[in-house]
């Protein structure tokens, strides 16, 4: 669950449990949650409650532009309430809707958020001020963070790849990146190709990059190593000052001494302390200069950079007049290849005079940092011998002019061949064609004419059901349909052995579960960890998952298992779990609680099977 929307849950439940006017009157208010702190430059949520009333309203939020608001969904929480007083029922509905944005803290020290305006039903209504604290994290030499362009000076629509390092301890808490870059309208973004083991990562505001983790040591400790690139391609020219990125992230500072520590805590004893730390990178300047016109080649479509092309084909000997040929197109030199298009062959004059080309053309593939391009084409001529050159039109930014590259020319040993005409088909004349393939005299005028050169051919069905033949044709599939019925019907259909089947396949498809809930956003993983718990409870000992709580899980284990403390590690896990779901507490799963669940499984079991 979303924690924005989770927060608004909350604080709407309580509202509506202890109850209120019923739809008579609209008010409409502002909250920001303050139980927690908001770090300098990070993205908290803000609210607008409308009570009385259960659709949304136009707000205004010019007021609130320095904080950059940004829409992060809407919720309808309206509760319908019945009451019976002297035999009497009484139902009252509760309207509540609910508007979440996010706003990003760029001042530090204490704030006041000025009201805005909302619009509903031809009324307008004004919001209450919120008043909040905006800190700055610390700062620390347990992170680094290193940032870096490809090109320090460049031409517009010419790809510069972004390289984020950043070195954490392998304990790290929650984190969270500001790229700046990411956000400007200065740039188009794309992904740069992939070739390591990389991981899909929302860094925020919709962009998506790809992130990969190696283990390393740096300035003398143990860090884990995550990177990511993305291609900035810049739309204008000028001098763009790239602010500094920013990673604010939770580390240990110590364990939780506190006397309130669950048992799953005492026994595995780690209960650690986090605090929120933020490192930031150098600020970076990129030069953006306008394309030339002058000197401009034919076929340009605006590829900028470094790039090589390359062709062969397949066969080379042995070819007649209309044989296909494979030919293949293999352009590289970038680490950007996204914008290379198909080359245009119908464009070169010798390749469009010689040979056939078809219109149709087969995607590119990407292999070994070159984008391959592969079509078929016929020679069209006898005196069409030679593949002549394929260019590429790019602008190389170090040269500062254009370039055209041009593939090898590929000689063909083309036998000479003689195109078929109607005469011929026709056996009017007799003369060789094409390889061994002679005309025969008479051609076509061979054709005979008489009643008697016909055969009966007509098709009878009860002749084909009763002829040796057409009944192996059909009674074999038929037969193979029945026996797979029969099969499936003893073997999978009774439901003793479906339970049986559900009961052993309930611990992997458990642990399966649960290894997923770490790549999971974090404000889904309580949701997460709770139901892979109880689904393995009902699948093991055939329960209704939907409906166990975390007392009934510790019913069933204690009496599979009599294993007390399993047991009572299960329940408490998914109590701690359920509390984190219901209120606003930040306390996302760790990679030590899918642990310890994992070997809760394991263990339940192995004790359950005794």
């Amino acid at each position: 669950m979303n924690a924005f929307i989770r927060y608004a849950f909350v604080i709407l439940a309580f509202g509506a449990a202890v109850g209120g006017k019923a739809t008579a009157e609209v008010t409409v208010t502002a909250q920001v949650d303050t139980s927690k702190d908001i770090y300098l430059g990070e993205s908290f949520a803000y609210h607008i409650l409308i009570d009385g009333d259960n659709k949304p309203g136009e707000v205004d939020l010019a007021p609130l532009t320095e904080y950059d608001p940004k829409s992060a969904g809407n919720r309808d929480y309206s509760q319908t309430s019945i009451s019976i007083i002297n035999g009497r029922t009484t139902k009252t509905v509760n309207k509540r809707y609910v508007m979440s944005y996010t706003l990003t803290a760029r001042k530090e020290g204490k704030l006041r958020l000025p009201p805005v305006t909302v619009k509903l039903d031809g009324r307008t209504y004004r919001t209450n001020a919120v008043s909040m604290t905006i800190v700055r994290p610390g700062t620390t030499d347990r992170m680094d963070l290193d940032v870096a362009l490809s090109e320090k000076s460049c031409y517009v629509g010419q790809p510069v790849i972004m390289t984020v390092k950043l070195y954490v301890p392998p304990d790290i808490g929650d984190f969270g990146f500001k790229i700046p870059a990411f956000e400007s309208a200065i740039f188009e973004l794309e992904a740069p190709q992939v070739s390591a083991p990389a991981k899909q990562y929302d860094i925020g505001t919709g962009v998506t990059v790809f992130v990969s983790q190696h283990r390393v040591t740096h300035n003398g400790r143990e860090a884990i190593l995550l990177s990511f690139s993305k291609v900035l391609i810049p739309k204008d020219s000028g001098l763009i000052e790239l602010e500094p990125v920013s990673v604010s992230a939770d580390l240990p500072v110590g364990r939780d001494r506190s006397p309130r520590r669950s048992l799953i805590d005492d026994f595995w004893g780690r209960r650690l302390t986090y605090k929120r730390f933020m490192v930031s990178s150098e600020p970076l300047t990129l030069t953006v200069q306008p394309l030339p016109q002058q000197g401009r080649p034919p076929g340009f479509y605006g590829l900028i950079g470094r790039y090589t092309i390359s062709a062969s084909a397949a066969p080379t000997t042995g070819v007649y007049m209309g044989d296909p040929i494979t030919l293949t197109i293999k352009i590289g030199g970038s680490r950007y290849l996204k914008a290379v298009e198909w080359p245009a062959l119908e464009s070169v004059a010798e390749l469009a005079a010689n040979f056939r080309i078809p219109s149709e053309k087969a995607a590119p593939e990407t292999q070994d940092g070159l984008k391959v391009f592969t079509q078929t084409i016929r020679p069209d001529k006898n005196n069409a011998d030679v593949i002549p050159a394929i260019p590429l039109a790019y602008f190389d930014p170090d040269k500062r002019k254009y370039v055209v590259a041009k593939t090898e020319p590929i000689k063909l040993d083309l036998i000479p061949s003689k195109r078929l005409t109607t005469a011929d088909m026709e056996g009017r004349d007799f003369s060789p064609v094409n390889k061994e393939v002679e005309a025969i005299k008479k051609g076509l005028s061979a054709n005979y004419e008489e009643l008697d050169a016909l055969t009966n051919m007509r098709f009878s069905p009860t002749a084909a059901l009763v002829s040796p033949g057409y009944a192996a044709l059909w009674a074999l599939p038929l037969a193979a349909v029945i026996l797979s019925a029969i099969t499936r019907a003893l073997v999978y259909s009774t439901p003793e052995k479906a339970a049986i089947k559900r009961r052993r396949q309930a611990r992997p498809r458990a642990i399966t579960r649960l290894k997923r809930i770490a790549s999971a956003p974090a404000d889904d993983r309580d949701e997460l960890l709770v139901s892979a718990m109880t689904q393995y409870i009902g699948e093991r000992f055939d329960k209704v998952a939907g409906s166990l709580t975390a007392d009934d899980c510790h019913e069933v284990i204690l009496a599979a298992t009599a294993d007390n403390r399993a047991a009572e590690q299960f329940r408490q896990l998914i109590a701690d779990c359920e509390t984190a779901r219901y209120t606003s507490v930040d306390a996302a799963v760790d990679p030590a609680q899918i642990h310890n669940a994992i070997e809760l499984v394991r263990t339940i079991e192995k004790e359950s099977r005794k």
